[in-house]
């Protein structure tokens, strides 16, 4: 796992575990925003939000959109990572663009673009991120401006030939 100041950031190697093969023998789709979903875990563990904050603060990010491309299959056992890329960020919310690769052959396998927002968990409503929080996120968002942008994101559903 490298620092989310690192431009990608880059999760841990993760395995495609059995429980997640389908019966088209390859990684449901299920389980591909499953991968995602523990590769912001551990954005959110280098921005400071982790299981003490969720307690201490009585906060946590929620994912309110998302979007999934599914580019190659994944098959049982394989080996993979997530990069992550803060594509910007505000006072409540962070845009998120990741992209999962095979790690030993090296393929694109899906790319997601998601939206968090900070939220109180009281309240159950969004509210700022706290200060310390919002300065590591704008460190990422300006070490991650350096990357270009990635032409998936913002992409819309269309039937239109890519």
């Amino acid at each position: 796992m490298s620092s989310i100041f690192a431009a990608p950031f880059r999760s841990s190697q993760m395995r495609v575990e059995e429980a997640w093969i389908d019966d088209n023998a390859h990684m449901n789709v299920a389980y591909y925003v499953l991968v995602f979903d523990r590769a912001i875990d551990e954005v959110c563990e280098e921005l400071g939000i982790d299981a003490a904050y969720k307690i201490e603060r009585k906060a946590s990010i929620f994912t309110a959109e998302l979007h999934v491309n599914y580019l190659k299959e994944l098959v049982l056992g394989a080996p993979l990572f997530v990069t992550w890329q803060c594509l910007a960020a505000d006072e409540k919310r962070m845009r998120s663009y990741l992209e999962l690769f095979h790690a030993e052959e090296g393929y694109l396998a899906a790319s997601s673009e998601q939206l968090h927002i900070h939220v109180d968990l009281q309240a159950r409503r969004a509210s700022p991120f706290p200060p310390e929080v919002r300065a590591r996120l704008d460190g990422a968002v300006k070490a991650h401006a350096a990357l270009p942008w990635p032409k998936r994101a913002g992409a819309a559903i269309d039937l239109k030939k890519r």
